[in-house]
């Protein structure tokens, strides 16, 4: 379990001291929802692990990696190359991390465990 003390600022309104309490699932679920809407496929495609390194969190992040549809020529010339976007999304990651977890992300790893094609949505 994570514990957080926090500490009235100086100057604050207020003088409660105590901590919080955050289970280690629901750091995984934040972190795994993030991950999903990050790299655009539904959290159940999602595997992560994460653990305390270094004095934060080090997240090992598992997908399939959303492509253009091979038909499709314009998008994969338009489309960066994949290791530009791992990176891209390995900087995003840590930052949304450390934002909703309140934590300091030292490590991010990024595993593309396979390809998939989004499948297109008819707007009605």
């Amino acid at each position: 379990m994570s514990t957080l003390t926090v500490e009235a600022p100086a100057g604050a309104g207020w003088a409660v001291r105590g901590s919080v309490h955050v289970r280690e699932r629901v750091i995984e679920k934040v972190i795994r929802e993030a991950s999903a809407v990050t790299i655009g496929v539904s959290r159940g495609d999602v595997d992560i692990d994460v653990a305390e390194w270094g004095g934060g969190l080090a997240v090992r992040v598992a997908a399939r990696l959303p492509i253009p549809d091979l038909d499709d020529t314009e998008a994969i010339r338009d489309a960066p190359n994949v290791i530009e976007r791992l990176r891209d999304m390995q900087t995003v990651l840590a930052g949304e991390f450390g934002r909703l977890t309140g934590r300091d992300v030292r490590r991010v790893s990024l595993t593309v465990t396979g390809a998939m094609i989004p499948e297109r949505r008819r707007v009605r």
